[in-house]
């Protein structure tokens, strides 16, 4: 065999596996080049947050935006931005969440970081109520929440000495 014909196999094979390797590497990606991929959010949030358990995620219809259950009941958020993810977490009493006309979504500012409003849709209303249930939890400032767990005072004309 004469070394032009090798070197063009060669050469059509590398071409061949150039072709292969972009397209398995886009296919995870949406028509605007966006990276929509849930073990690497996780792997992100880790990063970002290395003592946060995550408890479950909650990926928007577009893909866009990731909203994260936390194991102690907390909340976070994580936008796509391309090839990375911007990590949030959402502090209790800085989030207001309004609701949509159309039940699969809702729309949320974040008092802390400001550029991540917007309204934010989900495949279904299941979703979208249970993490709208996330951020109402998380809504709960941490002073109101000590004070729900207080044993309240009995009250009326008894007092706790005259009870016994």
């Amino acid at each position: 065999m004469s070394p032009v014909v090798v070197w063009s196999i060669i050469f059509v094979l590398l071409m061949a596996l150039a072709y292969y390797i972009t397209r398995m590497s886009g296919k995870d990606r949406d028509k605007d080049g966006n990276l929509h991929d849930t073990g690497m959010a996780i792997l992100e949030f880790g990063r970002a947050f290395p003592n946060e358990a995550i408890r479950s995620l909650h990926v928007t219809a577009n893909g866009e935006a990731i909203f994260v259950r936390l194991h102690d009941n907390k909340a976070g958020f994580m936008r796509s931005h391309r090839n990375h993810y911007a990590c949030f977490l959402i502090e209790p009493g800085r989030v207001r969440v309004t609701p949509l006309p159309n039940a699969k979504g809702f729309t949320v500012e974040f008092l802390d970081a400001s550029t991540q409003n917007g309204t934010y849709l989900f495949s279904t209303e299941k979703e979208a109520a249970e993490v709208a249930l996330w951020l109402l939890d998380n809504y709960v400032s941490v002073a109101d929440r000590d004070l729900e767990e207080k044993p309240r005072p009995p009250t009326g004309d008894i007092s706790p000495d005259q009870a016994n």
